[in-house]
């Protein structure tokens, strides 16, 4: 591999504010990206046209970032709201955000996004495709061509990566067919080159062909983040012979990719008992020689809609522990609805929380995110408010609940003048 080839036309400015963020000097960096270690999602069209343009590094040794699905379905389609619900999850803390769009004027939407947005921007183009040029279902009926020139459309449009479903193939379908799984597939991506291979009769033409993708990924220096088509959807579900089957291909396509300079990211499970996440994580990392991860969840229980944010948190802060760099907020929605404008906020704001938490005991991270906590610390000893507040993950929230019960003392309204950190500074003091 040509150690050059992925960041030789890269800006020296965009490694060094890159590495300046992460705390790490830009030649290390640099090696980082080249051995496929560190991903940078930067479509090169893009990053000529976006003023404040913001890059992100995701991988070993870089701080968890977080990912932010947005988009309209056949159900519901304001292109206007979903704008809004990028500004809100940027504004509350989002590295990345996603463009699931399947309903109305997809291109509009992604082109709106493209615009109100700095930060790196992905979709999944299979979904497009799938709909046709009518716009309707028409999973079965897509070509190759239709296919590749979703991608092609996205990439040119100035998208910085793109989920691609090339693990799905039939060697791992074949495992999908021996499987107990309860859920089969619930990766909508997943689905569709599972349907399409079984009508078909053929081998899904994104590993097929997976070359010529990288032919267009070279062109727009565009990232592919290798999706998870068998992902579980039930924690019954996890660690089964799918799931590592299309881990073990991913690992392979990584190794192609590396060998042609393109910058790839592996995505992970899923719903995924406690007990079970760090295997997860160890044997994806090992497998695809450690790839960055990108993970949804993994959500540990399946019986708490409403709530799936919290549950997702706890997965993402165990698996950032174990080594995954790149978490996607699951909203409070998942499972029931479309996500409002406010449960990308809420959502975001706790996926914030889980990948600081990560980063408080990762290897790289851990210095930078503990002086955090100590500021946080030292403020709470002085009884600083502001400085508290100014310190919070989200510190609107933290004030509004300091001021809807406001205290006659410098304490909060818990204790007032019996405050444990008052009382015990007094008569050390003395």
């Amino acid at each position: 591999m040509d150690t050059d080839s992925i960041t030789a036309n890269w800006e020296k400015k965009d490694l060094d504010n890159v590495a300046s963020a992460e705390g790490l000097s830009r030649d290390k960096l640099k090696r980082l990206i080249e051995t496929g270690r560190v991903a940078i999602p930067r479509n090169a069209k893009r990053a000529a046209h976006v003023d404040g343009r913001v890059l992100k590094a995701i991988g070993e040794g870089m701080s968890t970032k977080v990912n932010v699905n947005v988009g309209t379905s056949m159900d519901y389609v304001n292109i206007e709201e979903e704008v809004e619900k990028v500004k809100i999850a940027v504004k509350y803390g989002a590295d990345a955000v996603m463009d699931l769009s399947t309903g109305g004027d997809i291109d509009e939407v992604r082109r709106r996004i493209l615009k109100e947005v700095a930060v790196p921007v992905g979709t999944v183009p299979i979904y497009q495709a799938a709909l046709g040029r009518s716009g309707e279902r028409a999973v079965v009926d897509m070509s190759s061509d239709d296919m590749f020139n979703a991608v092609r459309a996205h990439a040119k449009d100035g998208i910085d990566f793109v989920t691609i479903h090339a693990g799905v193939n039939l060697n791992t379908l074949e495992r999908l067919k021996r499987s107990n799984r309860i859920l089969d597939v619930v990766s909508r991506g997943g689905a569709f080159h599972v349907a399409w291979m079984i009508h078909n009769e053929r081998e899904n033409p994104f590993y097929a062909e997976y070359e010529y993708l990288l032919e267009i990924a070279k062109e727009y220096d565009l990232t592919l983040s290798l999706g998870d088509g068998m992902r579980p959807g039930a924690i019954l579900d996890a660690s089964d012979r799918a799931k590592y089957m299309e881990n073990i291909v991913l690992g392979e396509l990584v190794a192609v990719a590396r060998e042609e300079g393109v910058q790839t990211i592996v995505e992970g499970p899923g719903h995924v008992p406690l007990d079970e996440i760090e295997a997860s994580v160890k044997t994806i990392k090992h497998i695809t020689d450690f790839a960055p991860l990108y993970l949804l969840g993994p959500l540990v229980t399946d019986i708490a809609p409403g709530y799936d944010h919290f549950v997702s948190s706890i997965g993402g802060a165990v698996a950032g522990m174990y080594g995954a760099d790149f978490l996607c907020m699951v909203s409070p929605s998942e499972h029931l609805a479309l996500p409002s404008v406010n449960d990308i906020k809420e959502g975001t704001i706790v996926t914030k929380i889980a990948a600081h938490v990560a980063d408080l005991v990762k290897a790289g991270q851990r210095e930078k995110a503990r002086r955090l906590d100590a500021e946080m610390a030292q403020a709470r000893k002085k009884l600083d408010w502001e400085k508290q507040l100014e310190l919070a993950i989200n510190p609107e929230e933290a004030r509004r609940i300091k001021d809807s019960r406001p205290s006659v003392t410098d304490a909060c309204s818990i204790c007032g003048d019996l405050c444990a950190i008052k009382l015990v500074k007094e008569f050390l003091e003395k």
